[in-house]
């Protein structure tokens, strides 16, 4: 590691959710040049932060079609090469009960959530970020740069979606990332291609051809995303779940501790 990140990270003390969230109204980052003003982040205008452009990534999840194998998450693990014990993306399984009302009539269900990064419209990762790590490329795919980013921690608490944890091994920012290396060789992301049921679908929403542009309009009365209510325009959308639901997914971002306590 970076001698210099090293001493950074020893002397990062506790962190809290109120601080973490605290915007940035202005910093510069002297070794790029590249300035922060009112939390819109200058950080595009090099060419490999670009993305595919003219493209806007999207996935639909069809949760008729999870079975909860974790498929998805074995291949996402082997290609990405997470530490073991994170992940980029896995399959939660909730307990719902079903009440209508009667004592006699409750039931307990399975319920299965794919869960990942939800690449938004409006990701308050990117905003947080003090040192430009986090950014979002042209086709819509947020990524983190491992080169700046200090593990402060800050865009993994204000993910609403849990889907941010600090590498137990880069001791950087870490989360899917569409497998964009893939899709820029063509190929699906390692959670689409490992879905044994095809309940993972991953499209240009810039093209009206694309399967995933149809599923939305096939089933737009039935698309669903997790917690609307943050306003973060997530692109991650899902034909299936209860509304109800959506707003209640337990998700709540863990908080990094550089000494090894989560």
């Amino acid at each position: 590691m970076d001698p210099s990140k090293r001493r950074l990270l020893s002397g990062i003390g506790a962190i809290t959710a109120g601080a973490a969230l605290i915007p940035v109204v202005q910093a510069s980052n002297t070794s790029t040049g590249h300035i922060v003003v009112g939390n819109k982040f200058k950080n595009n205008d090099q060419p490999d932060r670009k993305g595919m452009k003219g493209k806007r990534y999207a996935m639909v999840v069809d949760l008729r079609k999870c079975v909860g194998c974790q498929a998805c998450t074995v291949g996402c693990s082997i290609e990405n090469q997470a530490p073991i014990g994170q992940f980029r993306t896995t399959v939660k399984q909730y307990e719902v009960t079903l009440d209508d009302g009667s004592t006699d009539t409750k039931q307990v269900k399975s319920f299965m959530l794919p869960r990942l990064c939800n690449h938004c419209d409006n990701p308050p990762c990117v905003k947080v970020c003090p040192v430009q790590a986090t950014y979002q490329r042209e086709d819509g795919i947020v990524m983190v740069d491992n080169k700046r980013c200090v593990a402060c921690a800050y865009c993994v608490q204000a993910c609403p979606y849990d889907a941010r944890f600090i590498n137990d091994e880069t001791l950087t920012a870490d989360k899917c990332t569409f497998c964009a290396h893939r899709l820029e060789q063509g190929l699906l992301p390692a959670c689409v291609e490992t879905c044994v049921g095809g309940a993972r679908i991953i499209g240009d929403l810039n093209n009206p051809n694309s399967e995933l542009s149809r599923l939305l309009v096939e089933h737009k009365d039935e698309i669903k995303v997790l917690k609307p209510e943050e306003n973060t325009k997530p692109h991650v959308f899902y034909i299936g779940l209860n509304t109800e639901f959506s707003s209640h997914i337990d998700g709540k971002a863990a908080i990094y501790d550089p000494q090894g306590e989560k």
